[in-house]
C-alpha cells in the first residue's frame, strides 16, 4: 500500500497511514500510533519523527493523525480525540489482523507524549500497548526543565504545575500497565538527565549503561518555522547534524526495553536525524510485544 490518507469512517476524520510497499498477507508488523505536539499537525509529526522512512526495513505500520481542537491551539483533548484514536487502533487491527500486530507502540512528541501518557491510564490502551516512545513528552521519573524552555511560547503549553502529580512537560505519570519505555530528548531542553529510572526499578533492571553514541551527518527534516529568529536553544533552532547519547537499563524483567536518548546540542523542536530515528526504531522492534493478540475485541 505504501502511504495513504486513511479515513476513520465513524468520525469522518482522515489520518496518514504508512506501511511497507511490499507487505505480504499475514506478515507480522510493528504498529506505531504517532501523535504530534501542541500547536502542530500530523504532517509535521511525520517529518519530526520520520518512522515511515524505515517502514520497509523494520516492517512498520504508522498511523499519524491530527488533533481536532484548534483553539487556542491545535492540541489533543480527551472529549474531542480519544474516540478517534481508539477507532484508528481498531482500523489498523482489523486491516492487518490483530494476530499480525507483533507489537503496538505509542509515540508522541511534547503534548502528544503527554497524551500518550494519559491514554495509558485507559483500559483500551493499557490492554493493547506494548511500548511508549516519549519524544520530549515527559519522562517517567522527572527531569527539570530550564527556565528558557517556556519563554518563547508562553501560554502555548500547559504551565508547570506546583507540586502536582499529573503529566506535564518534563514529567510523566507512572502508569499501571506493563510496557517498554524509551525517553528521547534534546540536551538543551533539560537541566540534567537522572542516572536512575523508577521504570527500570519496577522491572528489576540493572544499573544504567551507556551504549556507543549515534552520530548523524544529516539534519532532521523539520523545525519550528513559526518562531524562526526568535527561538531559544531550549525550544529549538535550525535542524543540523549531531550526536545522540544512548543509555539503557539492561536485563529488565520480561525483556522490557527501558532507555534514555539525549540528542546533544538540540532542543525541543528540531526534527529527529535519520540515524537516531533508526536507533529508536531498532529498540522498539527489539522489545517484547504480543498484547494485540490477547486484547479484548471490544
Amino acid at each position: 500500500m505504501g502511504s495513504i490518507s486513511a479515513v476513520d469512517e465513524k468520525t469522518g476524520r482522515k489520518f496518514y497511514l504508512d506501511d511497507p510497499d511490499d507487505l505480504q498477507p499475514g506478515e507480522k508488523v510493528v504498529f506505531i500510533l504517532s501523535l504530534h505536539g501542541g500547536g502542530s499537525v500530523g504532517a509535521w509529526q511525520r517529518l519530526y519523527f520520520p518512522a515511515h522512512d524505515y517502514k520497509e526495513r523494520y516492517r512498520l505500520v504508522i498511523a499519524t493523525p491530527s488533533a481536532a481542537t484548534k483553539e487556542p491551539m491545535r492540541r489533543w483533548v480527551e472529549e474531542a480525540d480519544d474516540e478517534h484514536l481508539r477507532n484508528i487502533v481498531d482500523y489498523v487491527f482489523e486491516r492487518y489482523g490483530r494476530e499480525n500486530i507483533a507489537a503496538f507502540w505509542l509515540a508522541g512528541h511534547s503534548q502528544g507524549g503527554m497524551t500518550s501518557n494519559r491514554l495509558l491510564g485507559q483500559d483500551f490502551f493499557k490492554e493493547r500497548v506494548d511500548g511508549w516512545l516519549s519524544l520530549s513528552g515527559g519522562r517517567i521519573g522527572p527531569i527539570e526543565l530550564p527556565a528558557t524552555f517556556f519563554s518563547p511560547h508562553r501560554g502555548s503549553l500547559p504551565p508547570p504545575d506546583q507540586g502536582g502529580n499529573g503529566p506535564r512537560p518534563g514529567r510523566a505519570a507512572a502508569v499501571d500497565c506493563d510496557i517498554s519505555f524509551i525517553f528521547a530528548t534534546g540536551e538543551h531542553e533539560m537541566v540534567s538527565l537522572p542516572e536512575t529510572s523508577p521504570w527500570a526499578e519496577k522491572y528489576g533492571a540493572g544499573p544504567r549503561q551507556r551504549l556507543p553514541d549515534v552520530v548523524d551527518d544529516q539534519p532532521g527534516q523539520i523545525y519550528d518555522t513559526l518562531r524562526e529568529g526568535k527561538s531559544t536553544p531550549a525550544w529549538g533552532l535550525w535542524p543540523k547534524p549531531g550526536t545522540a547519547q544512548v543509555y539503557v537499563y539492561p536485563n529488565a524483567r520480561d525483556g522490557r526495553v527501558i532507555a534514555d536518548v539525549v540528542r546533544m546540542d538540540k532542543g525541543h523542536t528540531e526534527g529527529l536525524e535519520p540515524k537516531v530515528t533508526e536507533a529508536l526504531i531498532r529498540m522498539m522492534v527489539a522489545a517484547p510485544g504480543g498484547k494485540a493478540r490477547t486484547a479484548s475485541a471490544v
